[in-house]
């Protein structure tokens, strides 16, 4: 090896678009690293936010007329969302308001994608469906109901002959 690499970082244009340049010997190369942007596209924010699997269904989700963004219902996926946005859609079963916190580069680990967004109507937890009273419940390795058991079980579910 010549030389160590050196890392100079530089903001172009005002943005938060981080450029790195790495000079190895004399020729320096330009690439990006860790893209942060002041807006993004709806459908890219919730895939990296990991609300949906894959950004196709999350282009689904919007186009179909099933968001909203500070109120206003949104049919383009390509809508840019920043900061401060409040996003409502539907997950699964669910109807999630979302206020954006922060805009990603990358679609990260659930730990840094958490850091993306502040839930203001967390999912509620699903109550336990209370179940019906069995009718004529039996043991196990009680064997076979009697005549007189199967009849009885009969007039409780209200089938009498």
């Amino acid at each position: 090896m010549r030389s160590r690499a050196r890392w100079r970082i530089f903001c172009s244009y005002g943005t938060l678009l981080g450029i790195f340049i790495l000079t190895c010997s004399r020729t320096p190369t330009l690439f990006t690293v860790g893209f942060v942007a002041e807006k993004q596209r709806l459908d890219k924010w919730l895939w990296h936010a990991r609300f949906f699997k894959t950004r196709t269904l999350a282009a689904e989700i919007v186009s179909a007329g099933h968001c909203r963004v500070n109120r206003q219902p949104v049919r383009k996926p390509a809508h840019m969302v920043g900061m401060g946005d409040v996003l409502t859609f539907p997950q699964a079963r669910d109807v999630r308001v979302i206020e954006i916190a922060a805009v990603s580069g990358r679609r990260g680990p659930a730990t840094e994608a958490r850091t993306l967004y502040t839930d203001l109507a967390p999912p509620q937890p699903k109550p336990k469906a209370d179940r019906p009273v069995p009718i004529a419940e039996r043991e196990d390795g009680a064997g076979r109901p009697t005549k007189k058991e199967r009849r009885e079980t009969d007039r409780l579910r209200g089938r009498s002959e």
